[in-house]
């Protein structure tokens, strides 16, 4: 037995950088619908203003289109954790448009940046049209009825079908 010890030759030393491993790359995608679905929740809380006519409504009613919302534009730099947003907005009559323009920046920057984790790098607000207090009222109203609606169906989807037995 004492021979068998002798015979075993000592093992090599084996180097550790062999078995580094490489670093591990992590990538994050975020749709463009992601960036327009946080878009149009800053701006629904924005009075004084409302997205170019229609979009607003085929998005809370969930029609779909293959852009995406007409007048949120959203381009991502590859080689850079950014983002670039172009929004169009109608803004009713007697509102400081550079005061508005830069609460509209100021909300869809924190909330871009809060919720993605990604730099803003520019967001240009473009001022389409100036609407009447009375059509921003009737927009306000539709918006509203059109949410409750999607609100009631959402519940009684989630009502239709459980898992449980």
């Amino acid at each position: 037995m004492n021979e068998e010890k002798e015979n075993i030759e000592p093992l090599p030393k084996v180097d550790t950088k062999e078995f580094e491993l490489p670093e591990t790359v992590y990538v994050r995608d975020i749709e463009n619908r992601v960036f327009q679905g946080i878009v149009l929740h800053c701006l629904t809380n924005i009075k004084g203003i409302s997205l170019v006519e229609g979009n607003f409504m085929d998005n809370i009613l969930g029609r779909d289109s293959l852009e995406g919302v007409r007048g949120i534009h959203t381009e991502q730099d590859s080689s850079r954790p950014c983002v670039s947003i172009r929004v169009e907005v109608n803004i009713c009559y007697g509102i400081s448009i550079p005061k508005k323009a830069e609460e509209v920046q100021t909300k869809i920057t924190e909330e871009v940046t809060k919720l993605t984790g990604l730099h803003v790098a520019s967001i240009h607000i473009v001022f389409k049209n100036i609407i009447s207090s009375d059509q921003m009222n009737k927009i306000t109203d539709t918006i509203g009825s059109a949410h409750e609606s999607q609100m009631l169906m959402d519940r009684d989807s989630e009502n239709e079908y459980t898992d449980e037995f």
